[in-house]
């Protein structure tokens, strides 16, 4: 049906507009959430995720098999991923190759563009700050600029937040040239 990304920095909102925009279409909700709950800090921001959920909606939580997780869910049925950004990271911290993330980020993204019912994928824009002082941190913040690619590649639309604030991407020109 439709996919939309929502792109942003830290604490910018594109969590509750995620939620929002769920509660919106008038759908049955699964939320897909890829956190790990390693130390009493994470503990505490996934229950506060938690609460702000309505009780309604079901909830998978699924830090590595994104594509599964999305074929589990019911056609009709709108999702939330929530979020990319921790999904890279937990397959990063396993020790799986760009490649192969990046090819099972291309297949979660086709398989969210094909099924019956709308998706919506939380994820950080981390390509806007200072580039990173360790290997594995610029490594990081490449790889996951590029699955980000992907899935907006895919996507009806997409959103960067700043700030609580939502500024839709234009759709790229047909003939592949920026928009500008």
């Amino acid at each position: 049906m439709s996919v939309t990304v929502l792109l942003g920095g830290a604490r910018s909102g594109k969590s509750r507009l995620g939620l929002r925009l769920a509660e919106s279409s008038g759908r049955p909700v699964t939320f897909i959430a890829t956190a790990e709950a390693l130390d009493a800090e994470m503990a505490d921001r996934i229950a506060r995720h938690r609460a702000e959920r309505p009780d309604t909606w079901t909830t998978r939580e699924e830090p590595r098999d994104l594509e599964d997780a999305l074929r589990a869910v019911q056609g009709g049925t709108t999702v939330i991923v929530d979020c990319l950004t921790l999904w890279v990271s937990n397959l990063v911290g396993d020790g799986r190759s760009d490649r192969e993330i990046l090819e099972r980020a291309g297949l979660a993204a086709a398989i969210a563009r094909d099924r019956a019912g709308a998706v919506i994928a939380v994820t950080n824009e981390v390509g806007s700050g200072i580039v990173p002082m360790t290997a594995l941190g610029r490594r990081f913040q490449d790889l996951l600029g590029e699955v980000n690619a992907a899935w907006v590649d895919v996507a009806d639309r997409a959103g960067l937040m700043v700030a609580g604030r939502v500024l839709w991407l234009p759709q790229p020109m047909l003939d592949g040239s920026d928009s500008e």
